[in-house]
């Protein structure tokens, strides 16, 4: 894909100041006025969690997470973003500091970071990868009215066989505490990265304090496995952001590609 197009400026100081037009974008998607988004935004969390009791079986976590928690997800990830921009900004300078040719955005949710990317001019395609149909939509829906369309595009999982094999940038942010097998996951993400590729991985192996994170996976076992294996699996880099996302490369690459551009 081209890179002479005039790219939309989607940078970290831009979604400090709204989300890359975030609120506005939901209120339309889902039809409700600022004035309703606004008075849904603060309860989101708690009325997804409200899902659990009813709803959620970790043998079908999938399932779930496709079938079962739609528009409400959409409004928890907006929540969380918009009230966390400082955070989210820091991840998307991490980005920027390592992004380039193919990337995949495993569980990319409502779209910040793989639409960032995609207005990254080292970038050449964004894979945008989400079981929730709501989710995909509406970063479509988002993508096209930024002139990004023809630079992301979306999938329900890795299985499609129009994703590229191989990718140079993986990103995965708040996803695998969502997973039964994250260690798995891990597995394949090692498999589809290429050898001098980044990928950029968070976790939160926790399900709160007062149990407000019904949906996060805590068994000690999964855990111990899923550090055996990103371990065993892939070699941290360093980078100088105080947060928790970490930029790791496959284990055993050389490391004169695998650096970093610049400072952010």
């Amino acid at each position: 894909m081209s890179t002479s197009l005039v790219l939309p400026p989607l940078t970290p100081e831009r979604f400090l100041a709204d989300g890359f037009e975030l609120s506005r974008q939901l209120a339309v998607h889902l039809g409700l006025s600022p004035a309703a988004l606004a008075e849904r935004l603060p309860s989101s969390t708690e009325d997804l969690a409200a899902l659990h009791p009813g709803a959620f079986d970790p043998q079908r976590a999938e399932a779930f997470y496709e079938e079962s928690v739609g528009d409400g997800h959409l409004l928890e990830l907006a929540a969380w973003h918009l009230g966390s921009a400082d955070y989210i900004a820091d991840t998307l300078r991490l980005q920027q500091r390592f992004a380039r040719g193919q990337v995949l955005d495993f569980g990319g949710g409502i779209g910040s970071h793989a639409l960032a990317a995609a207005a990254l001019p080292e970038v050449e395609a964004v894979w945008f990868v989400d079981l929730n149909p709501s989710n995909r939509a509406f970063v479509a829906a988002r993508a096209a009215e930024l002139g990004l369309a023809d630079r992301l595009r979306c999938f329900r999982d890795l299985e499609d066989p129009q994703l590229p094999e191989r990718f140079d940038t993986i990103v995965c942010l708040d996803v695998l505490e969502h997973l039964s097998d994250p260690a798995a996951q891990l597995e394949r993400f090692a498999q589809r990265l290429q050898p001098a590729g980044i990928a950029l991985l968070n976790w939160y192996f926790f399900k709160g304090f007062n149990g407000e994170y019904p949906f996060h996976f805590d068994d000690p076992q999964l855990v111990e496995r899923f550090f055996r294996t990103l371990q065993s699996r892939f070699l941290e880099v360093f980078h100088p952001y105080l947060i928790t996302t970490r930029a790791y490369r496959p284990a055993g690459a050389g490391t004169k590609k695998a650096g970093a551009r610049g400072t952010g």
